[in-house]
């Protein structure tokens, strides 16, 4: 009786193990977020690991300004602008409404000053006077962000203005703002280091930073809230633990609470269960290749392109990587950087990426009587076996 007892005890023990496994299981599979628009990207490799709804254009509030800041960045790259210029303020600049630094119209500004408060408190009074010291007028300015977007591949996205205020027509997809926040990130990091500021005084007024993943966060160090009553709650948000980086977009949530959690879920979800893995370097010998009547009998064929990729942990082990060659011989002459084949990386017969893998160097064709004394000592050597 008692042996039958710790029999059943033993059963129950396993029974809630399995229960518990798969719910984790399911838990993964099955992650939702209850933001209306989600996306999760890789930094490095622009991988997209979790959407919803990623592709519908909303409302994105102050998300616009990323944009504006982006802009700022390439006129200071291009020294179109510098960052000591005074910035005249205008009436326009001074009226804007909602989150502003408080300039005050004819007053002369840094240019400094102005892309701080944009970056810190999310300044639209700024972003007006930015617009207007780049372009003479924020419509100007406008033109120049739509089309900007089109050349970075946001297909869902339009601007009606600089600061993201709401106008009908101004929208944004999860997908564009990631797209857009990778490519400042990667072409202008310093700006994590205005975003990332957690307050900023102008005119000795003090502001504090509102993106709620500062200092909470592990490694959180961007990039830009939003709100408005049209658009909800908003945030793209970026962290870096080790060595990579993720980005997430939360569009329409309820409130502060909820978009806050919903950005942490995200970046959470990321960092958990995903991993970055370098499988080819180019360059690499990955085959070496036959060659027929040439002045080597082979040739290593090299990939032409890394292939780094995000992979999920958990499946790291039934990852492959299978090599295909367009022929098992190939006739001389080769030519060096010729493509001979390629190398895939694969998951459940779904290829991952790829690369050609390429002649690593020449090979010549023998001549005639090379070629007749060869196939001699190769017919002798067959016939010695």
């Amino acid at each position: 009786m008692t042996n039958l007892k710790g029999f059943k005890r033993f059963l129950g023990i396993i029974i809630l193990l399995v229960v518990v496994f798969n719910f984790h299981v399911k838990a993964f599979a099955q992650f939702e977020t209850v933001a209306g628009s989600a996306i999760l990207m890789e930094a490095s490799t622009g991988q997209i690991l979790y959407e919803k709804n990623a592709d519908v254009p909303l409302p994105p509030a102050s998300i616009t300004k990323v944009m504006t800041l982006l802009l700022a960045f390439e006129a200071l790259e291009q020294e179109l602008i510098d960052w000591n210029d005074d910035v005249s303020i205008s009436e326009k600049a001074w009226r804007m409404e909602g989150s502003k630094m408080f300039l005050q119209v004819g007053d002369k500004v840094k240019l400094s000053d102005i892309i701080t408060g944009i970056s810190v408190v999310s300044a639209n009074d700024g972003c007006v006077a930015l617009a207007e010291h780049l372009y003479g007028s924020e419509n100007a300015f406008v033109k120049v962000m739509n089309q900007r977007a089109k050349e970075l591949g946001m297909t869902n996205s339009t601007f009606k203005n600089a600061s993201g205020l709401p106008s009908d027509g101004h929208l944004m997809s999860a997908k564009d703002i990631a797209i857009l926040s990778r490519y400042i990130i990667e072409n202008y990091p310093e700006i994590l280091e205005l975003e990332s500021q957690r307050e900023f005084t102008y005119n000795d007024i003090r502001q504090f930073n509102r993106n709620p993943l500062l200092g909470v966060f592990e490694g959180a160090d961007g990039l830009k809230t939003g709100w408005t009553d049209e658009a909800g709650y908003c945030l793209v948000g970026t962290a870096k633990q080790e060595d990579i980086r993720m980005i997430s977009v939360v569009l329409n949530t309820k409130n502060e609470q909820e978009r806050s959690e919903a950005s942490q879920e995200l970046l959470t979800y990321g960092f958990r269960n995903f991993k970055i893995k370098d499988f080819i370097d180019a360059g690499e010998v990955v085959e070496n290749l036959n060659v027929k009547n040439g002045n080597m009998p082979s040739v290593p064929l090299v990939a032409n392109d890394d292939i780094s990729l995000v992979i999920p942990v958990s499946r790291e082990k039934d990852i492959e990587i299978i090599t295909s060659l367009d022929a098992e011989t190939v006739k001389a002459p080769v030519t060096k950087g010729e493509v001979l084949g390629k190398i895939e990386v694969v998951l459940d017969d779904k290829v991952l990426a790829s690369s050609d893998i390429s002649a690593s160097e020449d090979v010549s064709r023998l001549g005639f009587f090379k070629i007749l004394f060869r196939n001699i000592i190769n017919f002798f050597k067959f016939f010695s076996k």
